[in-house]
């Protein structure tokens, strides 16, 4: 971008206007609550791409059209992603359980992952930016790779039902492509994410989460930062999510903080609820597990959101 494409924005306080202070001309009208940028370090604080992974199987409208709608919230490119994997040749006590894919099977799958790319551009429409792609691969390690051309990853929320051949592995996902993820419940029609609730936990995967969301808290109407804790932990939580506000607010998100103890049931639980009796439709967390024997394995908190949250989920790992 050229630099005249930007000029000081006037400043009516007595002080010297800041060289960081910037109007951005022809950047989309409604960024950030004053639709304008004001600092250099925030024209990158969007999402440019988002990449939309799709099941082969079946083809949402209702979740391509909230990928959609996000994509014209953020002026976003709007990219979505299929695979299936060629099954290989199994042989057992030397019979042939699975033979060779034929020209003809390869052909076919070749011609449903093209079905659905058409199906995925008829649900995000003809008024936007988009871009299919489809590969004859594991889906998993598909979206982990392509995971590079995007800044936020939307995903629909659901088990794995264990073909690795036809269908995404979420968790792995998640916690290996080093992008943001948003998960999206299937009764979810669209996310205005008015009401943001970041469930905090001092750790690096929820700073990495705060700092992903960033473009979500610039539009949010409400921003609250909670900390779910034991009564003994109280004073340092509270010190802590003030931290996340004042931190926040040097990126001109007014958040507000609170503490809230566990009494009982699971942090997921409690969270959820949290949420929902706030209004909430957006939980921002961070994605936390570890890899064993290859195999990603969550931790249970973040199982549990997974598994329970009504409410779109924004987790970075």
């Amino acid at each position: 971008m050229s630099a005249d494409a930007f000029e000081p924005v006037a400043d009516d306080h007595e002080t010297k206007p800041s060289q960081d202070l910037i109007w951005l001309k022809g950047f989309p009208p409604g960024y950030g609550r004053n639709n304008h940028i004001v600092a250099r370090e925030e024209v990158a604080m969007s999402y440019a791409t988002l990449l939309v992974y799709v099941n082969a199987d079946h083809v949402s409208k209702q979740f391509v059209g909230v990928a959609a709608g996000l994509a014209d919230k953020f002026s976003a490119r709007l990219i979505g992603l299929s695979a299936q994997a060629i099954v290989p040749p199994f042989v057992a006590e030397g019979v042939v359980i699975v033979d060779n894919a034929s020209e003809f099977d390869i052909a076919q799958m070749k011609t449903s992952l093209a079905e659905v790319g058409n199906k995925f551009r008829a649900a995000a429409g003809t008024d936007r930016q988009t871009e299919w792609r489809s590969f004859l691969e594991y889906p998993t390690d598909t979206l982990i790779s392509e995971a590079r051309c995007a800044d936020l990853i939307v995903v629909e929320k659901g088990k794995s039902p264990g073909d690795i051949y036809k269908f995404l592995d979420g968790g792995a996902a998640i916690l290996g492509a080093g992008r943001p993820f948003l998960v999206v419940p299937a009764a979810v029609k669209s996310l205005s994410a008015e009401h943001v609730v970041v469930g905090w936990k001092d750790t690096r995967e929820a700073r990495r989460a705060v700092q992903d969301a960033l473009p979500f808290l610039h539009e949010a109407k409400r921003v609250t930062i909670v900390e779910i804790c034991d009564e003994d932990q109280r004073e340092a939580a509270r010190h802590r999510v003030d931290d996340v506000v004042r931190y926040l607010a040097r990126h001109r998100v007014k958040a507000e903080a609170r503490v809230e103890l566990q009494l009982r049931g699971s942090g997921a639980d409690l969270i959820i609820a949290f949420a929902e009796d706030e209004g909430a439709d957006l939980l921002v967390t961070g994605a936390y597990g570890h890899s064993r024997l290859n195999e990603w394995i969550f931790g249970g908190m973040t199982r549990d959101l997974l598994a329970s949250s009504p409410i779109c989920c924004l987790m970075s790992h």
